[in-house]
């Protein structure tokens, strides 16, 4: 596959694209293949031991784009706190992030995208970059082009709002007043998923505050018409969706302006204790930046003093999310992920054959068990009776326990022989009973939530940047049934209920749809490894439509790659530049299918085994995690890493709980 100078896979296609990286042989004997495996096997485990942290965790870095780094800049500029060496190391890390268009994407390859490139020409002008530099007079006339400001999405342009940029008039409106409304109501803060919520709350606040700091330079040069900055936009048909919430939006317009003074006062009272109730203990909301920043904003609009110890703490809590690199510049991470990638990584390393009483799976074990969340959450909303055991994504984010982590650290605590195995048991059968009681009625699960599926949030106009939902999806639910199967519960109401939902959301390709990674393939290589676990046998009928769309999509180096655009364009579904961790996706559900024989498998193990570094790691550049289908996507470092080991232990060994879900009865 060519590509264009700013990376992209240019004008070739999904067809094409399936053609894509280095066209290598595969070996010609499986002796050969054999001893290639054990090698980049052996690799791989030394190199991933020698990234555990002390206390027992691993953690790879968590890239997204350049809006996170704009808008911590943004943040500072608005609070006073901005200083010389920060700016300059953020300044760095974006502009070495531009394409040669001018332009900024939101994924490695993708196109320019108008938000990010709006946010990093901000940013950069803080750092101080002048219009007329070569690099800013690109990204401005592209701006322009397509529409300028007016065109961006609603964060961006309550970024700008926030100096004067744009009118807070010209914003969709959200009142903080939904503070009250009851979980039954519409539009209730429950409705929304859990990432949406921790950033709408505070959000309501800023909006009613309305505030304005001096801006510090126009930015008449990113309009398309600076005399009319913001023309009217078409009025949508009254009976329609769209219609309905254009005019609850003017009136909510209508009712800030009217708005009690007694009743906004209690609610922006009560939005504040909602958001400090839910600071965790390491200052942050979440575990996520974007919460944590507007968080910050609202309370220093109600009076909190910047050495408040809740905003004291919040901020240092920023600086945590900071990577620096050895150039000098300085990236922002959305977020951390130490139990998904420490679960993730032991069970890598057990499939590869490291003992199960090994000191570093026993130590990465005890780590996993101190982080299990014994308190109730926001979760309590949907499931108030239901007894707390789940594990979260980051280090501290005890509101928000995550269904997906819980499941894969029960398969990865299961693969530990641990010196105390009641607390191991203990731990697990928590956490499984957790996962059990947060299905959804439709017999799948969410991530953070059960029953999280109302149709209205998505459609506010205030909610353009993302999913705003958490719906059941296919890997989540895979992921819950693996775990299940492996204790034990194949024949529980649960697990039959999760995989009746599953066998009826496989598309007809033969595919699954990935929510949390790109994207095809990742659903599949989820799915397929779950129902076999379950009890389907290799030779079912959707085991079989998953092996042959797999074999269909191969690319002709033996890998397998998904371009984030299937998921506005089921052509890309299975197509794309060939990368290792989906290339492992694709070889863990054939594994479990019964190929291992197959040629297809035998052209996959011996493409991880010929792109491994000598240092036995892998390099990916491409976005593999989904934050948000398109809108946000993620490359997990340890992605690279962690599943290529996975895959091809399971090739030289098998699974090795196989034997745990056929002999344990229970459920």
């Amino acid at each position: 596959m060519t590509a264009t100078t700013d990376g992209s896979t240019g004008a070739m296609g999904p067809r094409a694209a399936s053609a894509s990286g280095p066209t290598k042989t595969t070996p010609a004997v499986a002796g050969d293949l054999q001893v290639a495996a054990e090698r980049a096997t052996a690799r791989s485990v030394e190199y991933l031991l020698g990234k555990q942290e002390a206390q027992g965790w691993w953690k790879g870095d968590l890239e997204t784009n350049v809006t996170m780094d704009a808008e911590d800049l943004l943040l500072r500029q608005f609070l006073g706190v901005q200083d010389a060496r920060t700016t300059e190391a953020a300044g760095l890390f974006i502009r070495g992030e531009q394409r040669a268009d001018g332009t900024w994407a939101t994924f490695h390859g993708g196109p320019g995208e108008l938000s990010a490139t709006i946010e990093a020409y901000v940013a950069l002008r803080l750092a101080g970059d002048r219009p007329e530099d070569p690099h800013m007079a690109r990204a401005s006339q592209w701006v322009r082009e397509q529409g300028g400001i007016a065109r961006s999405r609603v964060f961006t342009r309550i970024w700008l709002a926030l100096f004067g940029w744009w009118k807070w008039d010209d914003l969709p409106e959200l009142p903080p007043e939904m503070i009250f409304l009851p979980k039954w109501f519409p539009l209730n803060i429950y409705d929304f998923g859990c990432w949406a919520r921790q950033t709408i709350v505070p959000l309501t606040v800023v909006s009613a505050e309305r505030p304005v700091r001096p801006a510090p330079f126009a930015l008449d040069e990113l309009h398309s018409d600076p005399a009319r900055p913001n023309p009217p936009k078409a009025t949508a048909p009254a009976a329609s969706w769209d219609g309905v919430f254009q005019r609850l939006d003017k009136a909510l317009h209508v009712y800030h302006r009217i708005a009690p003074r007694r009743l906004r006062r209690s609610a922006m009272n009560s939005a504040a204790r909602w958001i400090i109730e839910r600071q965790e203990n390491d200052g942050c909301w979440g575990g996520i930046q974007p919460p944590a920043v507007y968080s910050i904003i609202a309370l220093h609009l109600l009076g909190y003093d910047l050495d408040h110890p809740v905003m004291r703490a919040g901020l240092e809590s920023l600086d945590r999310f900071a990577v620096w690199r050895e150039d000098g510049a300085r990236m922002i991470e959305a977020c951390q992920s130490p139990v998904w990638d420490t679960c993730l990584t032991i069970i890598a390393l057990a499939d590869a054959g490291v003992s199960p009483d090994h000191p570093a799976l026993v130590k990465a074990a005890d780590w996993m068990v101190g982080e299990q969340i014994l308190r109730p959450g926001d979760w309590t909303a949907r499931r108030p009776g239901l007894a707390p055991g789940g594990w979260a994504f980051e280090f501290h984010n005890d509101n928000y326990p995550d269904i997906d982590d819980t499941a894969e650290v029960i398969l990865a605590l299961r693969r530990v022989e641990h010196p105390e195995p009641e607390r191991i048991d203990a731990a697990i059968e928590r956490g499984a009973r957790w996962n059990l009681g947060m299905q959804s009625r439709n017999g799948a699960w969410g991530a953070f939530d059960a029953d999280n599926t109302s149709p209205f949030p998505n459609r506010l106009p205030f909610c353009d940047f993302g999913e705003v939902i958490d719906p059941p999806s296919a890997d989540v639910t895979a992921h819950v049934v693996e775990m299940l199967a492996y204790e034990g519960k194949s024949h529980h109401p649960g697990t039959r209920r999760g995989i009746e939902w599953l066998l009826a959301e496989q598309e007809t390709s033969g595919a699954w749809f990935g929510r949390w990674g790109v994207n095809y393939v990742y659903g599949t290589g989820s799915v397929v490894p779950a129902l076999t676990a379950a009890g389907l046998p290799p030779s079912h009928p959707a085991i079989r439509r998953a092996v042959r769309w797999l074999e269909s999509v191969q690319n002709a180096d033996g890998g397998w790659g998904e371009d984030l655009r299937s998921y506005h364009d089921t052509e890309w579904a299975g197509r794309g530049a060939t990368t290792a961790s989906q290339t492992a996706w694709a070889l863990l559900a054939l594994l479990a299918a019964g190929e291992r024989e197959s040629k297809a498998v035998e052209r996959g193990i011996a493409y991880l085994a010929e792109t491994q570094r000598e240092d036995g790691s892998w390099d990916e550049p491409y976005f593999t995690g989904t934050g948000f289908p398109w809108d946000f996507s993620i490359n997990y470092h340890l992605y690279r890493q962690v599943f290529p080991l996975t895959a091809l232990g399971r090739y030289l060994h098998g699974e090795p709980l196989a034997a745990r879900a056929g002999n344990r009865k229970g459920g």
